[in-house]
């Protein structure tokens, strides 16, 4: 079956394809011979740990991913909630780390655009995005250039296609010098009962093809992300594919009209490994066999061959299996939108995926083992040891102290950031980047959605367990500080390589934390990704699973504000113990990173958020308490509002330790009295801890600052460090 134009078949063509030794022999078991060079591809493109998720499956199964308000788990393009009167919110986080590495701009963007083609593959039409945002230490040779490449890209494409961002994250640490990471989150609505899902039904029913052009962009795109870079980076460039926000655009409004002359059937985005995958999946979870000719594929790129083609990650392109009396209504929807549209193939009764080009057969393989068989690995793992316990930390002048957190590229406004992305198009944002969660109206409706994306690494890294539940509870904090009842999450699971035990027992560890609080605060975990390899000459990164996380409010007078004024109490919800280990003043002040992570109490967590969403009615702003403790959040939020700050202490621990389950609230005087008798009632620990009065920041009468000085830090940092 070998057509003598292909490579023969090599042990070094078969590690350069990403696969071992034993699964190269599997792959002998289950086809009965050698494979063809296009074969060779698919099972590289179907078993990479970017697609198959072979070294994690075992312990993602762990995740609670059910609940009331889940339509649909994991394994679709996106999870889905249910928000009421029959609609739905459809969301989800994934990487594009290791293409913006090589190629910022395009990498952050095609990140984007994939991530919105979910969303909208399952009927929703995209109203929010989110970006958490890895960058290694500001003073790195290359980090300026991803910082500018990726939030451009980010913005050139999302601007353009019309999406508002509503939040996320930017960090920098020296540990992802050699590997930033980029994760995208999209969110859409639909109405529950016009919901489109990947699997296929009906033999003989036509396989269409549509959107953009198939190029030779990205071929190995998704093989390259299931590896380390090393010193050869460069020549990995040609694996980046280019984004076109406009195509992108025209493609959505065709598929949600197309979705509404009801000729679809099933729909699959061609994300990582193209058309290889997307046909696999919807063949598969249909329980039926595809049969695709490639010369009706339309290509932009002249003798493209059988293999390029079918690992080829150009932009803007899907699936879908088509009612064949419904073929000239879906044609002409695509016509119009002057996108291509094209018979590639048909769905049959036998278990086959059939490839063929100019006449010969390029691939002939049993389709359900191309997924059900892709390996399996319970990798070796050994549990994160416990931290050392954290030496003595100096007294430090409060005022010093919060200058050098204002001052950090992780602390200081991110302005720079987000006004780079349109955070007002659509007209339904309530609340922009800047302030905690975001908010998006649900238009037409009472109802608005909250969106927030977080980890600390440093905790995880620390304490994967505790880690990974602060994680998910900090996400949760977030959403209730705006009023919101968290409602599910999503995951990106960023680690380095899987097949050093210490590195797996970190993902171990997290994923035991992140399930621990999931169910605890019950927001399941609806979609997710899984991004291993983030790791340059074997230097790893910091474990960061980030958790993007959604909550609904149901009606205007759900929402807290931020309405901070001169004379407002300043009441701090939660236990302060003084939590130094591994905090932002212990980095940022000492240059230490020590200690054990905060431990999360989490049915203090949900205490304390409940006591928050049913006392709103008192509350004139709220916000959680995370890196940087009371100083920086209290600071934060008297900033925003232009209003001075008086904190009753100076004591370091006190002020910038960073215990968990906590909130500060700004209201009058008469509110925090019906707050703290509420607090009494519900065994919540409430304490005033200053006031928000003139136009200085001061702690105890020992230490103080203008505001005006201490803002135009905070204003000006990230700009100067990056402009």
């Amino acid at each position: 079956m070998r057509d003598m134009t292909e490579p023969a078949i090599t042990e070094e063509l078969i590690a350069a394809h990403g696969l071992s030794p034993d699964e190269y022999a599997r792959i002998l078991e289950i086809i009965g011979r050698v494979p063809t060079f296009t074969e060779l591809g698919i099972f590289s493109a179907m078993w990479n740990e970017h697609c198959s998720y072979k070294s994690s499956k075992i312990h993602l199964k762990m995740l609670p991913t059910t609940g009331p308000q889940v339509i649909c788990g994991p394994g679709e393009n996106a999870g889905i909630v249910d928000i009421g009167d029959g609609q739905a919110v459809v969301f989800k986080m994934e990487s594009h780390n290791h293409p913006s590495y090589i190629e910022p701009y395009q990498g952050a963007a095609t990140g984007v655009g994939g991530i919105l083609r979910d969303v909208f593959t399952m009927g929703a039409r995209p109203i929010a995005s989110m970006n958490a945002l890895s960058f290694g230490e500001p003073s790195h040779p290359k980090t300026r250039q991803l910082v500018h490449g990726v939030v451009e890209g980010i913005g050139g494409y999302g601007n353009a296609f019309g999406v508002p961002c509503a939040g996320g994250e930017v960090r920098f640490d020296p540990a992802y010098n050699g590997n930033c990471l980029v994760n995208a989150f999209a969110a859409g609505l639909a109405d529950a009962d016009k919901i489109f899902y990947s699997a296929a039904s009906g033999v003989g029913m036509p396989v269409v093809y549509l959107g953009a052009k198939t190029g030779r962009d990205g071929v190995g795109g998704a093989t390259m992300a299931s590896a380390e870079f090393d010193d050869t980076i460069e020549e990995k460039r040609p694996t980046v594919q280019v984004g076109d926000p406009f195509t992108e655009k025209r493609l959505m409004e065709a598929t949600l009209e197309l979705m509404a002359t009801g000729a679809v059937i099933s729909i699959q985005d061609m994300g990582a490994a193209g058309l290889t995958c997307s046909a696999v999946e919807m063949g598969d979870k249909g329980g039926l066999g595809v049969r695709l000719n490639l010369n009706a594929v339309p290509v932009r790129e002249p003798n493209m061959t059988a293999y390029e083609m079918m690992l080829s990650e150009s932009q803007e392109r899907m699936l879908m299996v088509l009612r064949p009396e419904l073929e000239a209504e879906a044609k002409a929807v695509f016509d119009k939108w002057d996108l291509d549209f094209a018979i590639v193939g048909e769905t049959i009764p036998e278990d086959r995926f059939v490839i063929e080009h100019d006449g010969a057969i390029k691939a002939d393989l049993p389709l359900s083992k191309l997924s059900s068989e892709a390996p399996e690995y319970d990798r070796p793992w050994v549990p994160t040891p416990a931290a050392e316990p954290l030496g003595d930390v100096p007294r430090v002048d409060p005022v010093d102290a919060l200058k050098a957190l204002l001052v950090s590229p992780n602390y200081c406004a991110k302005a720079w950031v987000y006004e780079q992305y349109d955070t007002m198009v659509m007209a339904d944002s309530a609340r922009i980047p800047g302030l905690g969660a975001g908010i998006m109206r649900v238009h037409g409706t009472d109802k608005a959605l909250a969106f927030t994306s977080d980890v600390t690494p440093r905790y995880v890294q620390a304490n994967p367990v505790e880690g990974g539940k602060q994680a998910v509870a900090e996400a949760y904090r977030n959403l209730t500080a705006t009023g919101a009842t968290p409602l599910a999450t999503t995951d990106n699971l960023n680690f380095g390589n899987p097949e050093k035990p210490e590195i797996m027992g970190q993902f171990v560890g997290a994923l035991d934390g992140i399930g621990q609080a999931c169910r605890a605060l019950d927001m399941p975990i609806v979609s997710g990704n899984v991004s291993l390899y983030n790791e340059t000459d074997g230097k790893g990164i910091l474990p960061t699973p980030t958790i993007g996380a959604v909550g609904l409010i149901a009606t205007p007078d759900e929402m807290i504000g931020c309405d901070v004024r001169d004379g407002h109490v300043a009441l701090l919800v939660g236990e302060t113990t003084g939590h130094l280990g591994q905090s932002a003043l212990l980095s940022e002040v000492f240059g230490r990173t020590e200690g054990d992570a905060p431990p999360v109490d989490l049915d203090a967590e949900k205490r304390h958020g409940d006591f928050i969403r049913d006392n709103r009615a008192w509350i004139n702003a709220c916000t959680d308490l995370s890196d940087g403790g009371l100083a920086l959040a209290a600071f934060e939020m008297a900033e925003a509002a232009g209003v001075g700050l008086c904190l009753d202490s100076d004591d370091s621990a006190f002020l910038f330790g960073e215990d968990q389950a906590r909130y500060l609230i700004a209201c009058s005087f008469d509110k925090a009295e019906a707050l703290m008798i509420a607090a009494g009632r519900a065994g919540v620990p409430i304490q005033s801890v200053g006031k928000f009065t003139s136009d200085s920041v001061r702690f105890s009468n020992t230490a103080s600052a203008p505001l005006a000085d201490l803002s135009a830090l905070y204003r000006s940092a990230f700009a100067e460090t990056f402009a």
